[in-house]
């Protein structure tokens, strides 16, 4: 269970739109427009305890960049097991023309919960090999598009 502490009355308790999806559906706590090009912290008026050894992804909603180009700018954003604050969605507004207006309790972004390692950083003299090796963007056969 993941636990979730109400710091606003209006705030949305998170939940899967269908059995076993990935994500919790984070919702605004507050009614808010965003002009195009324009980004800002949403606030969400909940706190969580993400599980020790865990780590919450903040991600965007795919029905939202796709329709009204409304993207996460630190996609994804990371909340720290030891964080107890307000979780707020940084999002954007990539449209370059229509403002975005989402009404109080809409869904406006997602929050996974991942397992991750906590080994610590130390230096050494060289990397073990591998068969990609050194291989990074399109080394797999998909070359990445060129900037003009």
């Amino acid at each position: 269970m993941i636990e979730f502490e109400r710091l606003h009355p209006d705030a949305v308790l998170p939940s899967r739109a269908n059995p076993g999806d990935a994500g919790l559906d984070l919702s605004c706590v507050y009614g808010f427009t965003l002009e195009p090009g324009r980004r800002a912290a949403i606030p969400t008026g909940l706190a969580v305890k993400i599980p020790s050894g865990s780590a919450g992804l903040v991600l965007p909603r795919s029905g939202l960049a796709m329709r009204h180009g409304i993207a996460v700018v630190n996609a994804p954003g990371l909340i720290d097991a030891g964080y107890r604050g307000e979780v707020k969605v940084l999002l954007l507004n990539t449209d370059p023309l229509n403002a975005f207006t989402a009404m109080a309790g809409e869904r406006i972004a997602q929050l996974v919960v991942v397992r991750h390692s906590s080994e610590d950083a130390v230096w050494v003299d060289s990397l073990d090999e591998t068969e990609r090796g050194t291989g990074g963007f399109g080394s797999s056969g998909s070359a990445p598009a060129q900037p003009s």
